[in-house]
């Protein structure tokens, strides 16, 4: 690629702006209109060619070119950070969309967390269960309840044993 400047190309100086004017003394010879000639075009015949000018006007041209490329390649530098910029913003505004879901979230769960009994009622409850189970076993077992129990639970059995009791002598 070709460096873009924003200036005119260092040769041009030697190149004159305005094309060097003729002397009047010298006359120009007068040319013939060209006779229309079926099948064939021809190209009217030019004036004398200035290669210098024509030279000069090409550098000019391509200046031109040059310059609207870099314009161009300024635009599409701007535009592109323009867009990396509005990238950036919009990947933190999904982060920010995360983050307050995730928020949301938290909170639902501190708040069920802080629903939760804590320490000091589970220790009541558990002395609360054994003071009462003891009272009831106790209960149970005065008023001769637990004959009543399944003996996979601990019950006594009610069969009467096979062998009459021993007598004491």
């Amino acid at each position: 690629m070709t460096e873009a400047s924003p200036t005119k190309p260092s040769g041009t100086e030697f190149i004159p702006a305005t094309p060097a004017p003729t002397p009047p003394s010298a006359a120009k010879p007068a040319v013939a209109p060209p006779q229309p000639s079926v099948g064939r075009a021809e190209l009217p015949p030019s004036g004398p060619v200035n290669h210098a000018d024509q030279l000069a006007r090409i550098e000019d041209k391509t200046a031109r070119i040059e310059d609207k490329y870099a314009r161009s390649e300024a635009l599409l530098s701007r535009v592109e950070e323009k867009v990396e910029a509005a990238s950036t913003r919009m990947n933190e505004a999904a982060r920010q969309a995360d983050l307050s879901s995730l928020r949301s979230e938290v909170r639902g769960l501190s708040d069920r967390v802080s629903r939760l009994p804590g320490t000091g009622a589970l220790v009541l409850t558990a002395l609360i269960t054994a003071v009462l189970t003891v009272a009831l076993m106790v209960a149970v077992q005065r008023l001769n309840l637990d004959r009543m129990l399944p003996h996979s639970v601990g019950g006594q059995t009610q069969t009467t044993p096979s062998t009459p009791p021993a007598s004491n002598p």
